[in-house]
């Protein structure tokens, strides 16, 4: 069966990244691709790498024009997705990039982001420990998916398998992140300028502002264990100049009477088997360079017994695995496809 797609925001990274990993999708015919103030113009005009798809044109960003596909992605900053979903009854699968059905608690959004709150959806990150299974099981056949932020599922990769084995205190996290300006969008912003990243390092949202605090608390909770109720988090990101990966840095305290071998050994079970979270051998640590264009996250974990923490370092290309990889992903999960169709664990190098 071959499915039909539209992608709202197709003009700006995030889309364009869904674009480029559905344009080798076998199952997937790319019928339709809406944006705002870009609507109108060739979408190759907007992503002139995307090649294969110099056929299409940018439509308006309206219900009616999303309508009649079999599925929808919606790429659009958060506040903006939810007009459209509720207008979408009628297709069978919605994934949104954005932030407006990631949360749970309407509390959680009115103190980061404010606006009208959504209901959730599947969380689209398939790897994560949920009360003792795997969230994959609740994303296949799903027909609403909120993909998550880049940021929130790296952290939460890092160090749900420690909170769901108990080797680990929550209550007691620093997680510092060197990300890339892609991040932020397509958008013109002043401190996101050439000049103004090119050989500087830039930290934003410090002091717990950051809006995808309560994404990664939410997921730690999730695992099920009664100690991640007590979730703090210290999470400060640094915009470095690269254009596009997260490489986050998190520590947290071991708890009391848990050997080298068990902190280990809760990673090693958590990730057993999976094709696109790899934790790395005793003393190997990741780059952004290892997983640019790959669906994949790398971790390395190391065990800090004078400090008696445990310290993970992960990264991920923050717009495949952090974004459009994890919405393709569970879309494939959602439809009963091979999970890992049209993704690659393989990056670009140099």
């Amino acid at each position: 069966m071959t499915y039909s797609v539209a992608v709202s925001g197709a003009s700006g990274y995030a889309g364009g990244e869904i674009l480029r990993l559905l344009a080798a999708h076998p199952d997937i015919e790319i019928r339709t691709v809406t944006a705002h103030a870009s609507a109108g113009q060739p979408l190759i005009q907007q992503q002139p790498h995307l090649r294969s798809l110099a056929h299409l044109t940018l439509q308006d960003t309206t219900p009616e024009i999303l309508s009649g596909h079999d599925i929808v992605f919606l790429a659009l900053p958060h506040g903006q997705s939810g007009q459209y979903t509720d207008a979408l009854g009628e297709v069978g699968l919605v994934i949104d990039a954005g932030a407006d059905h990631r949360l749970t608690s309407r509390d959680a959004w009115e103190a980061f982001y404010g606006g009208a709150f959504h209901e959730p959806w599947a969380y689209g990150v398939p790897e994560l420990l949920v009360d003792g299974r795997k969230q994959r099981e609740l994303l296949a056949g799903a027909t609403r998916i909120a993909a998550p932020g880049c940021n929130a599922s790296t952290v939460a990769l890092s160090l749900v398998p420690g909170v769901a084995a108990g080797v680990i205190d929550p209550g007691d996290i620093v997680s510092v992140l060197a990300v890339g300006p892609s991040g932020a969008g397509k958008s013109l912003k002043p401190h996101l300028l050439g000049s103004e990243i090119l050989g500087s390092a830039n930290p934003y949202a410090v002091g717990g502002t950051h809006r995808h605090i309560p994404e990664i608390r939410q997921a730690l909770v999730a695992t099920g264990n009664a100690v991640a109720a007590d979730v703090r988090i210290s999470f400060t990101p640094v915009i470095v100049p690269m254009a596009r990966g997260i490489l986050a840095t998190t520590s947290a305290p071991i708890a009391a009477g848990v050997s080298d071998a068990d902190i280990r050994a809760a990673w090693e079970h958590a990730y057993d088997g999976e094709t696109f979270v790899h934790l790395l051998p005793e003393g190997v640590f990741p780059r952004t360079a290892d997983v640019l264009g790959a669906n994949t996250a790398l971790i390395g974990l190391t065990i800090d017994r004078a400090a008696n923490r445990v310290v993970v370092v992960t990264a991920v290309d923050n717009l495949a695995k952090g974004t459009a990889g994890a919405a393709v992903q569970s879309m494939n999960i959602a439809l009963g496809l091979p999970e890992d169709r049209a993704l690659s664990v393989n990056g670009v190098a140099p």
